[in-house]
């Protein structure tokens, strides 16, 4: 009688695969301890408070006024647009939207290639002044804006540049130039010198090595930098009130608060022109999301 020899199956490799992450998976839901339920929690919470006054300005916004009177924290009994269109036209929507985009594209233009361009000599020399410099620029971001609005706005009057778009554009630039230096100085100091060396061998100058070879690396940082630049100058209130006194080139912020009366406040039209003001960075947030989470977290994981 023969013998008979039965042999099993391989198992394919997706399944081993698979269960791997099976087991990753159950692993880390075992060190999963109170630490990280603490951290759910306070998760959580972040969202709640940051979530909630959105919603009540959104609810707010769509209620009428006279419900809004009734009941400032009650539940709306009706929801109507008209305080955003009332909103929409005394606020003078599309030209404060077209000054505040103006305003920022100048400001994140000038901003990056100056910071970029002064942090690189910090960053490649090592002297002692450059050490200072550093330092010096540093010190700079730490310096209020309201101790900077004096000086600024008597600097702007003498060369000319009150109201007008340049003048609040260089204003944007000088006060966020030292949080650029920091930002780009840091990573340049991670870039390896023999990029800059290879580049010089074959026959590349200084201007086209930074622009052709070391800027291109630079778009981590850059897309952290103007992402904190773009919520920082389009939310801006004080710059453009004090440093701008023309109509057509207030901000679209200015003239959500140009809604404020001097004695009274009608939540039906301020939350309406609030969230009108936001509105365009929820977009182009939406719609970009992905680019920009990508870029804030390209080069946080080595490869």
């Amino acid at each position: 009688m023969e013998n008979t020899t039965i042999t099993a199956a391989p198992t394919p490799p997706t399944a081993f695969r698979g269960e791997r992450r099976a087991e990753r998976r159950a692993g880390a839901r075992r060190r999963r301890g109170p630490l990280s339920l603490v951290g759910d929690v306070i998760l959580a919470m972040s969202v709640i408070l940051i979530f909630v006054p959105f919603a009540y300005t959104v609810v707010t916004s769509l209620r009428p006024p006279s419900d809004v009177i009734n009941g400032p924290l009650g539940w709306p009994t009706s929801l109507t647009i008209d305080n955003i269109t009332n909103a929409y036209s005394k606020m003078n929507y599309t030209q404060g939207v077209l000054s505040s985009t103006i305003v920022l594209a100048g400001a994140l233009i000038l901003t990056i290639i100056v910071g970029a361009l002064a942090a690189y000599p910090l960053a490649r020399i090592t002297r002692s002044w450059t050490t200072w410099v550093y330092r010096l620029f540093l010190a700079g971001s730490t310096v209020p804006i309201f101790v900077l609005i004096a000086p600024l706005y008597l600097l702007l009057r003498d060369v000319g540049l009150l109201n007008s778009y340049a003048g609040i554009i260089l204003a944007y630039t000088a006060i966020n130039l030292p949080v650029a230096i920091f930002f780009y100085t840091s990573f340049f100091r991670q870039i390896p010198i023999e990029l800059e060396e290879a580049a010089a061998i074959d026959g590349s100058g200084p201007v086209r090595t930074f622009f052709v070879v070391l800027f291109p690396l630079l778009r981590p940082v850059t897309a952290t930098l103007a992402t904190f630049l773009t919520l920082s100058v389009w939310n801006d209130l004080l710059i453009p009130l004090v440093f701008v006194q023309d109509p057509s080139l207030k901000t679209v912020m200015v003239n959500a608060y140009s809604l404020v009366g001097s004695y009274t406040l009608d939540p039906s039209l301020l939350f309406p022109a609030a969230l009108l003001g936001v509105a365009p960075l929820l977009i182009v947030f939406a719609f970009l999301q992905r680019q920009i989470v990508s870029g804030l977290t390209m080069g946080a994981v080595k490869s």
